[in-house]
């Protein structure tokens, strides 16, 4: 930077002195271009006239000429490298530089001017000219954006009077990146320090300088000319000073009408001390000081306004999204700091229209602008119209794509609520209170944030007196929990309540873990009948209460509420363990109380029974505390005895399962108690097995005796799940059960069901100790009797009409194959229990599959009014659908896992787009599955499943099939082709192997004597030709020669529609731009030995950028759901892959062998013009290159 007192431009002064632009940009930094001047003394001068520091021996400087403070071997020398460094505290800079500016102002601002130029990422010089002439031409003339061609230096002139700044930098050293665009914790530390400097500068001018009518006009001008250039750096680094000094004068305007009110104040007391004077001196030095004051907040309001205009109002729609963000940052502060002024609808509107913006932070800086003024309740009158306006658009944004605009837009309604009357109706709080059962979990602590706050008084907590009861009446959280139950029953929008719980934690944390107010209100007796609970809030309450006992236990929120479990800190690791502390202590003592209130109710006690798996077992095996334990299990065995659903039972087995393990001092008391159960459980059992089964007549019984017995294995079951009860011998009481369905017909469904599910597990149990354990040969020669006699009764269930019963046996047949298969032979053991399914029951399977799974749904619709008819419905086909995605899972496990064969999954590709809705994830992730286990099996699976849908449609059609009446089979062979993902080179092999079957498959019956009659399959190139352009260049053309095979020139020069899919697909293949491909009549070229395959080492591909010439993206079916767009296709970047082949021989088909071979001779001169396997995304460069 050079201050010369006469015009002397900066180029000429560079010619003249001999210097190169390369001289601006030294080292890459952005620093003053002073290392370019070859005397020393010029060094010297300059150096003098830059440098933000005088000549002291203060301590606090920041750094002087001879004594240079170093960070390492970083020199700070400039003001730019002060701030960037942030060594030196901020007043302390801020002073050093006003003590400049008072000796040389000149000097000192052009330094200033310097620092936003370096701080705008310039690498170049500052130069100033003295403003002298008056005429107006000639200055406009100086404001101008240039670039010399000649010098290759772009130039910015613009006046700051007095002088007209030049500031110069190389085109090439401009990079577009500047400080406040890069990433990193470095850079964001300098635009807070940036930030503060401004503000600090502002605030120590306050009662001096700022008003010298010299400094803050210079600055202003400067920072408005560089916020409107056209080079983004300059722009932004001008605006976000500009609007920072702003924020800064604006500061100091509240504080001069402080001291304007302080002055009236005394002028008012000093008014009433008069006693008949008209004035006094004091009155008048008050006035004069308080007109002196008026006059500088006028002036300092001038200069608010000049920067308003200059940089606001221009740059508020600036097309950088981050520009108009710091926009409406700024605004909303001036509207906090001076209401009196900014917060009006002339200043609000800006923030109004800003709500519609396209990017995300925009719009979230609006919101946190608004929530700043929304939160004073005194400046709600004056934000009466703003409302009126744009509370449809601010209640909106609680759904917007971006969740974190959407938490705060839910946070500013609340405030609205909160604070403005009847601005939030009915209905958009039942919008809001949707978003409890969000899955964006910060969303729904919103949403529970503000119902809280509208629902329940004080945040929904009651400190006094340890929450119970008081002397009249219940408490204020009993009262709460009623107004909450209430809501939750009214409004009907969802029965998770789970997920109600959760969303509440953060807000209303206190009144969930009331423990004692929970359960005092679930086991009062009262005589005054508002104060008990209905059946309906009773249930919720209990669903409520068992929620908020897992979370507190846990921890963590329910599925679907965030990807993984975070890890716990210490603090809450160590909260986490008082509350399991908290909740043994107190339903030890009251849980058997529920349980014996609520015995009778299935749905209650399952939920009541989920309590004690959160149980702290130490505390469960004090000496105190055994009676309350034992009550506990009694009254577990007491709902065992009684209930017969399969949750109930469930939660009995599980919490039996927690208390039994081995190795906790109770264990030998609930083991005790287990006993006694399953000895009661077995012994009725023996006794209705007596009086059911006579010798001779198979099952003998009434409805009633039916019903217990099925009652007693369902309980059999539910416990052998999780206890093995390999002691009691169930097996051998299932075992006659059983035969009496084999010899004597089929037995009830309700006894067969459990009784298959019961020998399941017993099976599993008997497994899992002979694979832990060695064992004779008769133990496993007995499991593998038992085995096969359950695969075989579970393939009669699938004959049964009941549809429960056929998804039951269906369910432990696929679970029995995929445990017994191969998969077992890991020891002797196992390979004895292998069990191969052979053809027929592969057979069997997939037609339960095709008969189950892919078909209409049967939920019909029921209720009593259309709302409630509509409701369930939904419910019920969800509840259908789930169960049928089970059922595929099943068989598709058998799939991937090779217990079938892979040839099974053509049946379910061709469901692929029918279903893809309902089990598209499932199908492709077969197929990925499948494909990794054998890429030319699955490969050869996906061509099997085309074919047999071509078949099918030519014997269904009543004319020849034409491309546009195959256009459900061309969409689905696309979709296929979609899956093989961007990286042509792992998929060449089973690419090419699929055009070699499908050229066979076309030309099956062709006779080449008779050319005037097509082939009946021709039409079969229009599928194949689909995965045409996964074809490498060299792969064309060896799939072009295999074509000649089948066809001869006669039948090329054959025309008509019957010959136009051989015509597409020859010119598909010739399209990799060797057109000069010739015929060839080497019969090696497709019957090479496999050996060969071997031979090809290493490959060199190139892709090179172009259309990619394929018809895959011409045929689409709108109506159809499309393929979510794989995110690996988009590659930006060039990236280099390498291919090797396995050094053994691949027993493959000899067209696949041959091709890679044929390839690999050619790669070179023909690899120019491959398309690229990405569709509609950017091409991409691969190289293969040798070793």
């Amino acid at each position: 930077m050079i201050a010369e007192q006469q015009p002397t431009p900066f180029i000429s002064y560079l010619k003249e002195n001999e210097l190169t632009p390369r001289s601006v940009v030294q080292d890459g930094k952005w620093q003053l271009n002073i290392s370019s001047l070859k005397t020393p003394k010029l060094k010297r001068k300059i150096r003098k006239q830059s440098e933000n520091r005088r000549h002291s021996s203060s301590p606090r400087r920041a750094c002087l000429p001879h004594d240079h403070l170093r960070n390492g071997d970083v020199e700070a020398v400039t003001l730019y490298e002060v701030i960037s460094m942030g060594k030196s505290a901020m007043q302390s800079v801020v002073d050093d530089w006003l003590e400049v500016y008072k000796q040389d102002r000149d000097a000192a601002l052009l330094d200033l001017i310097s620092f936003f130029i370096q701080c705008s990422g310039c690498q170049g010089l500052v130069t100033a000219e003295m403003f002298q002439s008056k005429q107006k031409n000639e200055v406009m003339q100086k404001m101008t954006e240039s670039f010399d061609e000649e010098t290759g230096l772009q130039y910015k002139r613009f006046m700051a009077y007095p002088w007209i700044l030049t500031v110069t930098w190389r085109v090439d050293g401009d990079n577009g990146d500047y400080p406040l665009a890069m990433a990193g914790p470095q850079w964001k530390k300098f635009k807070c320090n940036l930030c503060e400097f401004l503000t600090v500068l502002i605030q120590q001018c306050e009662g001096s300088v700022i008003y010298d009518g010299y400094l803050v006009p210079v600055l202003i001008t400067v920072l408005i000319e560089l916020s409107n250039s056209r080079i983004r750096a300059f722009r932004h680094t001008g605006t976000l000073s500009a609007l920072k000094v702003m924020t800064a004068l604006v500061s100091v305007i509240a504080n001069l009408r402080a001291n304007i009110g302080n002055m009236q104040r005394l002028q008012n007391m000093e008014k009433k001390k008069m006693t008949g004077k008209k004035t006094s001196p004091q009155i008048d030095q008050l006035q004069q000081k308080k007109i002196k004051l008026q006059q500088k907040q006028q002036d300092i309001e001038d200069m608010t306004n000049a920067i308003f205009k200059g940089a606001f109002l221009q740059r508020y729609r600036d097309v950088i999204p981050e520009i108009r963000a710091i926009c409406m940052e700024e605004l909303g502060i001036w509207m906090k700091l001076h209401t009196g002024y900014f917060l009006n609808d002339n200043y609000l509107k800006y923030v109004g229209w800003m709500l519609y913006d396209k990017q995300p932070e925009v719009r979230l800086r609006c919101l946190l602008a608004l929530q700043g003024l929304y939160s004073r309740k005194e400046l709600i009158p004056k934000l009466s119209v703003f409302s009126k306006r744009f509370k449809g658009r601010i209640v909106s944004m609680i759904l917007d794509e971006d969740k974190e605009i959407a938490v705060q837009a839910v946070r500013l309604v609340g405030l609205m609520s909160e604070n403005c009357k009847d601005a939030i109706n009915s209905k958009d709080c039942n919008t809001l209170h949707k978003l409890l059962y969000s899955t964006h979990r910060p969303l729904a602590a919103a949403a529970g944030d503000f119902l809280c706050k509208s629902l329940l008084p004080n945040g929904g907590s009651d400190q006094s007196r340890g929450n119970s009861f008081r002397r009249k009446g219940i408490t204020r959280n009993a009262q709460h929990l009623k107004m909450l139950l209430t809501s939750y029953l009214d409004n009907k929008i969802h029965q998770h309540v789970t997920y109600l719980v959760d969303s509440l934690w953060d807000s209303a944390t206190n009144l969930l873990k009331d423990w004692e107010c929970i359960t005092t209100l679930l086991l009062k007796h009262c005589c005054h009948q508002e104060e008990v609970l209905s059946s309906a809030q009773e249930s919720a309450l209990i669903e409520l209460l068992s929620a908020a006992v897992r979370q507190a236990a846990e921890g963590h929120p329910p599925p679907g509420r965030g990807t993984v479990r975070k890890v716990l800190t210490a603090k809450e690791k160590k909260l986490q363990s008082e509350d399991c502390m908290n909740v043994t202590q107190h339903f030890l003592v009251v849980l058997p109380r529920l349980l014996s209130k609520y015995s009778c109710d299935a749905e209650k006690v399952a939920l009541l029974l989920q309590i004690p798996q959160h149980f702290d077992t130490d505390i469960c095996s004090r000496e105190h505390m055994a009676k309350h334990l034992d009550d506990i299990l009694t009254q577990i065995n007491h709902v065992t005895g009684n209930q017969s659903g399969d949750e109930v039972l469930e939660a009995c087995s599980r919490t039996y399962q927690v208390f039994c393990q081995e190795g906790l001092p109770i264990y030998s008391r609930v083991k005790a108690a287990l006993s006694q159960l399953i000895d009661d459980l077995v012994g009725k059992l023996d006794k209705l097995l007596d009086v059911c089964i006579k010798k001779g007549e198979g099952l003998c019984s009434d409805e009633e005796t039916i019903f217990q017995m099925s009652s007693v294995l369902k309980k059999i079951a539910a416990f052998h799940n999780a206890h093995d009860l390999s002691e009691w011998n169930v097996n051998d009481r299932l075992s006659r059960i059983l035969t009496v369905d084999t010899e004597h017909g089929r037995l009830p469904d309700q006894i067969i069901v459990p009784v298959v599910q019961c020998s399941y597990y017993s099976l599993m149990w008997q497994l899992s100790a002979l694979l832990e354990s060695p064992s004779s040969k008769e133990n496993i020669f007995r499991l593998r009797i038992q085995m096969r006699r359950l695969c075989q009764t579970c393939r009669h269930l699938l004959t049964r009409e009941c549809t429960a019963v056929r998804e039951k046996g269906f369910s432990i047949l696929c679970d029995i194959l995929l445990i017994f298969s191969h998969k077992l032979q890991s020891d002797e053991v196992g390979e004895r229990l292998v069990y191969i399914p052979d053809s027929s029951l592969e057979s069997e399977l997939l037609k339960f599959v095709q008969l189950e799974v892919f078909q209409e749904s049967k939920v019909k619709r029921e209720g009593s009014t259309p709302e409630e008819n509509e409701n369930d419905f939904e419910i019920s086909k969800c509840e259908d659908v789930h169960k049928r995605r089970n059922l595929l899972a099943a068989y598709c496990k058998l799939i991937v896992f090779n217990v079938i064969e892979t040839s099974a999954a053509a049946e379910l590709y061709k469901q692929y787009i029918k279903y893809y809705g309902e089990f598209g994830d499932i199908i492709k992730e077969t197929l990925s599955r499948t494909r990794q286990n054998d890429k030319l099996q699955s490969a050869r699976t996906l061509i099997i499943c085309l074919q047999q849908l071509f078949t099918n449609h030519m014997e269904n059609s009543t004319s020849d099939a034409t491309p546009q009446s195959l256009t459900s089979v061309k969409e689905l062979a696309r979709r296929f082709s979609l899956t093989f993902g961007w990286d042509q080179v792992k998929s060449r092999e089973s690419v090419a192997m699929m055009h070699k079957d499908g050229i066979e498959f076309a030309f099956k019956d062709y006779c080449p004597t008779d050319e005037s009659r097509p082939p009946s399959n021709l039409s079969f190139l229009t599928i194949l030709n689909e995965f045409t352009y996964r074809l490498l260049a060299p792969d064309k053309r060896t799939v072009y020669c295999y074509l000649q095979r089948f066809v001869t020139q006669q039948t090329l020069a054959c025309e008509g529609d019957e010959w136009l899919p051989l015509a597409n697909y020859r010119n598909t293949l010739l399209a990799c731009g060797d057109e000069d491909i010739s015929v060839t009549k080497d019969s090696s070229l497709m019957d090479s030995s496999p050996e060969e395959h071997s031979k090809m080492l290493q490959m060199k591909l190139k892709f090179t950028s172009g259309n990619v010439n394929s018809t895959a993206a011409c045929h689409r079916t709108p109506d159809l759901p499309l393929t979510p767009q794989l995110t690996s296709t988009a590659i930006k970047s060039r990236k280099r892959l390498w291919y090797e082949e396995s050094s053994q021989a691949n027993p493959t088909s000899s067209f696949c062998t041959e091709q890679v071979k044929s390839s690999s001779q050619s790669t070179e001169e023909n690899s120019a013009s491959v398309p690229s396997a990405d569709i509609g995304l950017e091409d991409v460069d691969v190289d293969i290159t040798d070793s």
